[in-house]
C-alpha cells in the first residue's frame, strides 16, 4: 500500500539538527509556516481534498433541489442525497460520475459515532425526513399563503419563503443541519481525530516520509487535507480562502466568514486558516504535539461560529418579530433551528464532548417548535432569549456579542 519517499520538502518545515525521527516525531522541531495552504514534495503538491470539495457540491445541489417545485421529487432528491456512482442525479456530469455521497457521511465521525449506530442512523433519518415532508407537505401548498397550522408561502412583498404548518423552512433545516452533521462533524470529529490521524503506522510511516500508494502525500497529510477541505473546498482560491471567504458556498466557509464580519470576533477566520496551516506544517515536521495543539484551536472556534451564528439568527428574528416582519422572522429561526441543531456536533477541546449534547440540543429545539402544533406561530421573544442564553453560557462570549453580526 505504501512506498518510501525520501523526504525533500519544499516551502513547508525546517527540521532543526537535534530532531528525532523515532515513532514519537520529532522532539525539537522548527516550523516555517507558509504564507498560504500550499505544501509539496519533489515538486509537486501533496494537498488533495477532491472528496470534500465534491460532496460540498452535492450539497449545495440537494439545498436547491428542495426549492424546485416544478421537476423535484422526493424520490430524485433522495437519490441527489445517497447518490451511486454513475446515476444521473445531478445536472454536473463530474457529480454523476462521483463514487461519493452525502448522506453516508452524515453523523459518521469515528470519535462520536463509531459505537453509537443507532444514534447515527437517527441523525440520517431526520434529513431524510426534511426531504419528504418538503415534498410531501410544502410542495403542494406552493401556491398557498401559510398560517398557523397549514404549509404553504409567506411573503414580505419582496422576498418568499415557503414554510411547514409550524412555520419551519424544511430546506433551511437541512442546509444548516447539514452544515453540522456533514461538514463540522467531519472536520472536528474524524478527520481531525488522533484516532484517524496516528491510525496503524500512520505515525511511523508519516515520521518516515512514506507515502500512500501511487500519491506523493503520507496519509496522515492527507487525512489532515481532507479535514480542511470540509471548510475550504469550495473556495475560488483554496490556498488562499481568506480571500473571497464567505462567498464560495452556503455552509461552513461563508457563515465563517459572516461571524468574522463582527468585530467581536473579526480574527476567527484568520485563526482558523492558520491553525490548519500550522498544523500541516507541524505533521511534515513530525511534531504532534503541535499538531493536536492546532486541531484544539480548530475545534473550538469553529464550533463557537455555529453558537454565534445560531444566536444571530434567533436575535434577528426577535427584531423582525417586532416589526411584524413575519416572513423574515421565520426565516430566520428556521436558520436558527439549523445551527442550533449543529450544535451537537460541535468539540469543545477541553472534554472532548460536544459544547451541548444531542440531549441538550433536543430540548432547546423543542423549546424553540413549542408544545403545541402551531411551532413557530406561538414563539415568543421571552423564549427567544431563554434559548439564546442557554448557547452563550455553554461559550466565551455574550448574546449581545452574538447577536451584532452581520
Amino acid at each position: 500500500m505504501f512506498k518510501p519517499l525520501s523526504i525533500l520538502l519544499t516551502v513547508t518545515v525546517i527540521l532543526s539538527s537535534c530532531s528525532s525521527d523515532d515513532d514519537a516525531g520529532n522532539t525539537n522541531p522548527t516550523l516555517e509556516v507558509p504564507e498560504n495552504y500550499t505544501f509539496s514534495r519533489e515538486g509537486s503538491s501533496t494537498v488533495d481534498f477532491n472528496g470534500q470539495t465534491t460532496r460540498i457540491a452535492m450539497a449545495e445541489a440537494i439545498s436547491s433541489s428542495l426549492l424546485d417545485f416544478d421537476n423535484a421529487t422526493e424520490a430524485s432528491i433522495m437519490a441527489q442525497f445517497t447518490h451511486t456512482a454513475g446515476d444521473a442525479d445531478f445536472e454536473d456530469a463530474a457529480l454523476n460520475a462521483s463514487d461519493k455521497n452525502v448522506r453516508s457521511k452524515v453523523a459518521a465521525s469515528v470519535d462520536y459515532f463509531n459505537t453509537n449506530a443507532v444514534q447515527s442512523q437517527a441523525i440520517k433519518s431526520t434529513f431524510d425526513e426534511y426531504i419528504a415532508k418538503q415534498v410531501s407537505e410544502v410542495f403542494p401548498n406552493q401556491n398557498i399563503v401559510a398560517i398557523a397550522g397549514t404549509a404553504g408561502q409567506i411573503t414580505d412583498g419582496t422576498r418568499t419563503r415557503y414554510v411547514s404548518a409550524t412555520g419551519l423552512e424544511y430546506n433551511q433545516a437541512f442546509a444548516k443541519g447539514i452544515l453540522g452533521a456533514l461538514m463540522t462533524d467531519q472536520m472536528l470529529n474524524n478527520y481531525l481525530s488522533v484516532a484517524v490521524l496516528d491510525e496503524s503506522d500512520n505515525r511511523a510511516n508519516n515520521t518516515a516520509g512514506i507515502t500512500e500508494e501511487g500519491s506523493n502525500y503520507t496519509t496522515m497529510e492527507h487525512k489532515w487535507d481532507e479535514a480542511y477541505g470540509y471548510i475550504y473546498g469550495a473556495s475560488q482560491d483554496p490556498a488562499n480562502p481568506n480571500a473571497t471567504i464567505g462567498e464560495d458556498d452556503g455552509f461552513l466557509n461563508e457563515y465563517v466568514g459572516r461571524v468574522n464580519d463582527d468585530a467581536d470576533f473579526n480574527t476567527i477566520a484568520e485563526t482558523i486558516f492558520n491553525a490548519f496551516k500550522t498544523g500541516r506544517a507541524a505533521i511534515v515536521a513530525g511534531d504532534y504535539v503541535t499538531r493536536d495543539e492546532q486541531a484544539a484551536i480548530i475545534r473550538a472556534e469553529v464550533s463557537k461560529a455555529i453558537a454565534v451564528r445560531g444566536i444571530y439568527y434567533l436575535q434577528q428574528a426577535k427584531t423582525k418579530i417586532a416589526a411584524g416582519n413575519q416572513t423574515g422572522a421565520f426565516h430566520g429561526l428556521s436558520e436558527a433551528y439549523g445551527f442550533i441543531y449543529s450544535l451537537q456536533f460541535t468539540r469543545n477541546p477541553q472534554t472532548d464532548a460536544p459544547y451541548l449534547s444531542g440531549a441538550e440540543v433536543t430540548g432547546l429545539l423543542d423549546q424553540l417548535m413549542g408544545d403545541g402544533a402551531n411551532g413557530l406561530w406561538d414563539l415568543t421573544t421571552e423564549t427567544i432569549d431563554a434559548i439564546s442564553e442557554s448557547i452563550a453560557a455553554e461559550f466565551d462570549f455574550t448574546v449581545a456579542q452574538a447577536a451584532s453580526v452581520d
